[in-house]
């Protein structure tokens, strides 16, 4: 064999090697619609990990590329993509445990709030066991403000208006509407705009980010300023085969990095999404609807106990520690 080609040959295998001893972990994440304040923990996650590990660890995100926002929970089950996000309300049956953070006029107050308490209930071995079934890990919440609706066509002025009102409105949310005699609609985020401006709803139900996101505000001629009849829990999972395939160090760039995403998460929440939610709303000439201490009393009154205790009852009857999960929740609230 010719020197040069000796050179070559081990040049080339020195580069398998060492290909080897750096080869790239790549998880796929699915998440829909667009990059917006929803999604910005998973892309400082993904930031987080990627530098932790020179690299060697990527965060592949795809916005609707591999899978419809409804379906990410059984395309994590039979491991299409490592990571996903979705929310409870999409398929009640499928994470029951978890809907208890869905729950009409549960009061909690602000975003870290919302994080401290779904954190805690994620922990909780019932909620666990229930993600588990779909061979999914909870990672981490992405906490909401409280929803309140953005529509078309004439203002609800008082809780009695609502009476016939089609709303884009799911999970507590959607029960909260029904309970005022307004009729809730379930249909995924990305859908919301067309169904708008076609009349085939006539509100939708969002946090302040999604009005936003998904153009409500393009059509919108009124908002509920203090409606807050709850919010929606919409977690970040990982496949549990693919979490324990990881390497020690893998595992530990993307799991010490939870906290820090989440924390970055809530202030660009609390700052650049909120700080734009005024002005967008004043440069649309969007009414503003305030209802009265009392409405909102009655509303609450009406609502929150009845689907509190249907709640109970109905997943107690799985065989979950429904009480359990709901005085875990509502001891929080407030400390």
């Amino acid at each position: 064999m010719k020197k040069t080609l000796k050179v070559a040959v081990m040049a080339a295998v020195t580069a398998s090697f060492a290909g080897e001893a750096i080869a790239e972990t790549t998880w796929n994440v699915s998440l829909w619609g667009k990059r917006r304040a929803f999604t910005e923990h998973v892309e400082k996650l993904a930031e987080l990990v990627a530098d932790k590990t020179g690299g060697e660890f990527k965060l592949n995100i795809s916005y609707g590329g591999l899978s419809k926002n409804k379906e990410n929970l059984d395309g994590i089950s039979i491991g299409a993509f490592e990571m996903a996000q979705f929310c409870a309300g999409y398929h009640r049956d499928k994470n029951p445990s978890i809907t208890v953070l869905e729950l009409p006029f549960l009061g909690v107050s602000s975003l870290e709030e919302e994080r401290k308490i779904s954190q805690a209930v994620y922990a909780h071995p019932a909620v666990q066991a229930d993600l588990a079934r779909w061979n999914a890990t909870l990672l981490m919440p992405s906490p909401l403000p409280q929803y309140n609706l953005v529509g078309v066509g004439d203002a609800p002025k008082t809780l009695a208006d609502y009476k016939g009102l089609t709303v884009r409105a799911t999970g507590g949310i959607g029960k909260a509407m029904a309970a005022v005699e307004a009729v809730p609609t379930s249909m995924s985020a990305t859908e919301v705009r067309q169904a708008l401006d076609g009349g085939v709803v006539k509100a939708v139900a969002f946090a302040p980010h999604a009005h936003m996101s998904f153009g409500t505000v393009e059509t919108g001629k009124w908002w509920t300023t203090n409606l807050n009849p709850g919010t929606v829990n919409c977690p970040v999972v990982a496949n549990t085969d693919a979490l324990a395939s990881l390497s020690d160090a893998n595992r530990d760039a993307l799991l010490s990095s939870i906290d820090e995403s989440l924390d970055y998460y809530i202030a660009t929440y609390n700052g650049k999404t909120m700080d734009a939610w005024g002005p967008t709303l004043d440069s649309k000439g969007i009414e503003s609807v305030t209802y009265s201490d009392g409405e909102l009393a009655s509303f609450k009154e009406a609502v929150a106990g009845p689907a509190a205790a249907s709640w109970i009852a109905d997943n107690t009857a799985k065989g979950l520690p429904a009480q359990e999960l709901y005085d875990l929740v509502t001891g929080m609230i407030g400390k």
